[in-house]
C-alpha cells in the first residue's frame, strides 16, 4: 500500500510573502535616503545601522527614547488614514528626547502586521520618514513583521525609538528652577497621540452628529492631526537662550508631566484661560461631560511642550520661539509648593 507524499508548503502558503516584503524595503529605501545626516555610517539594509556621533561633540551623552502610537491606530484603520500615525510615532519620541536639551540623531521603528499590505505599510513609513526629515534625525533601519493569525486584516502595530546626544554640561535637569520663574507653553497640533481612548468614546457617544469642521478643519483631519515636532525650534532656542527645563506634554496631561521636571518643594501655578481652547478640545469636554481637571490630566488641552525659564530671559525666549513659528503662550510661574499640589490651575 503506498501513501502519497504531502504537497509541499511554502512560507507564503503559511501566510508571510517575502516577495511583498522586500517590495516595501524598496518602496523605503528612497524615503529613508531623504533623512540621512552626519554620523550615518550603514543605514537601512545591515543587520545593524551604524552611527558615529558627531565629532563637535565634547562629552556625549546620548539620550533615548520609545514610544508608540496608541489607540489612535484603530481611527486610522476605520478611517483608511495612515499616512500621518508614523509622523506621531517619531514625534513621541523625538520631543521626548528634546527634554533633556538632546538633538535626536537617529530613529528606529517597528512595523507589525498580520498580513502585509505594501501600500499601507509605505504609506506609514513614509510618515515614519517624514518625520525624521522633519526633526533632523536619520531613519536608520527598522523591523517589518509579518506574522499571520497575531493581528486581524487591514490592521498592524508600530513601535519606535530615538537616540538622541547632549553635551553633559547642557543636560537639563531642571534643578535650578526656582520661584519667579515663567512657564511658557507652546501649543500643540491637536490630540497628538494620548487620550484616543476617550477620544473614541465621545466619536461613539455623538454618533451621526458628529461636526463637520473643527478648528476650520474637517472633523477627521482635526482629530488626527499629527502630533508636532518641536525639535528644531526650541533646539534653535536652547542655543540662544538660558532655558531651565522642558516637559513633552503627553498620557497625564500638564497635571502629570510638568511635576516631572520640578525639584523638590517646587510647584507650577498655571493660570487659567493664559491660552485658547480650540474647538476640538471644546467638543471632547463636551462630549465627555468632563471637568477642567480632567481635560488637564487625560489631553495636553492645548499645549504640547512647556518651558520653563528665567523671569528675565521669559519674553526673549518667548520671542525667538515666536519667530520660529511657534505659537507661545506665558501661561504660569513657579512658587514654592508647600502642602499644595505641583501643579495648580486657577
Amino acid at each position: 500500500m503506498t501513501t502519497s507524499s504531502p504537497s509541499p508548503l511554502s512560507y507564503k502558503d503559511a501566510g508571510v510573502d517575502i516577495d511583498a516584503g522586500d517590495a516595501l524595503v524598496e518602496r523605503i529605501k528612497p524615503l529613508a535616503k531623504k533623512t540621512m545626516r552626519e554620523g550615518v555610517l550603514a543605514g537601512i539594509g545591515g543587520f545593524g545601522a551604524l552611527f558615529e556621533v558627531p565629532k563637535r561633540y565634547k562629552e556625549p551623552v546620548l539620550v533615548s527614547g520609545t514610544d508608540g502610537v496608541g489607540t489612535k491606530l484603530r481611527l486610522a484603520f476605520e478611517w483608511n488614514m495612515h499616512d500621518t500615525v508614523g509622523i506621531d510615532l517619531v514625534a513621541m519620541s523625538v520631543n521626548d528626547v528634546l527634554v533633556q536639551g538632546a538633538e535626536p540623531l537617529f530613529f528606529l521603528d517597528y512595523f507589525a502586521c498580520g498580513k502585509l499590505d505594501v501600500d499601507t505599510a509605505a504609506s506609514v513609513v513614509g510618515g515614519i520618514a517624514k518625520g525624521c526629515e522633519l526633526s533632523g534625525c536619520a531613519l536608520i533601519g527598522g523591523e517589518t513583521a509579518e506574522m499571520p493569525g497575531m493581528y486581524p486584516e487591514g490592521e498592524y502595530d508600530l513601535a519606535g525609538f530615538a537616540v538622541g546626544a547632549v553635551e553633559k554640561s547642557k543636560i537639563l535637569t531642571g534643578r535650578d528652577i526656582q520661584p519667579g520663574d515663567v512657564v511658557l507653553g507652546l501649543a500643540s497640533s491637536g490630540v497628538h497621540s494620548n487620550g484616543f481612548s476617550l477620544v473614541r468614546k465621545c466619536i461613539e457617544r455623538a454618533g451621526p452628529h458628529l461636526p463637520a469642521t473643527l478648528d476650520g478643519k474637517p472633523f477627521r483631519q482635526a482629530v488626527m492631526e499629527p502630533t508636532r515636532l518641536y525639535v528644531k525650534n526650541v533646539l534653535a532656542a536652547l542655543a540662544l537662550h538660558p532655558i531651565k527645563a522642558l516637559a513633552h506634554i503627553t498620557g497625564g496631561g500638564l497635571l502629570e508631566n510638568i511635576p516631572r521636571v520640578l525639584p523638590e518643594g517646587m510647584a507650577a501655578h498655571l493660570n487659567k484661560g493664559s491660552w485658547p481652547q480650540t474647538e476640538l478640545f471644546a467638543w471632547l469636554q463636551k462630549t465627555a461631560a468632563i471637568s477642567d481637571f480632567e481635560m488637564n490630566r487625560t489631553f495636553n488641552n492645548g499645549i504640547g511642550m512647556v518651558v520653563v525659564t528665567s523671569a528675565a530671559s521669559a519674553q526673549a525666549t518667548a520671542t525667538s520661539l515666536r519667530e520660529a513659528g511657534e505659537q507661545v503662550y506665558e501661561i504660569g510661574v513657579i512658587a514654592p509648593r508647600g502642602e499644595g499640589a505641583p501643579v495648580v490651575v486657577g
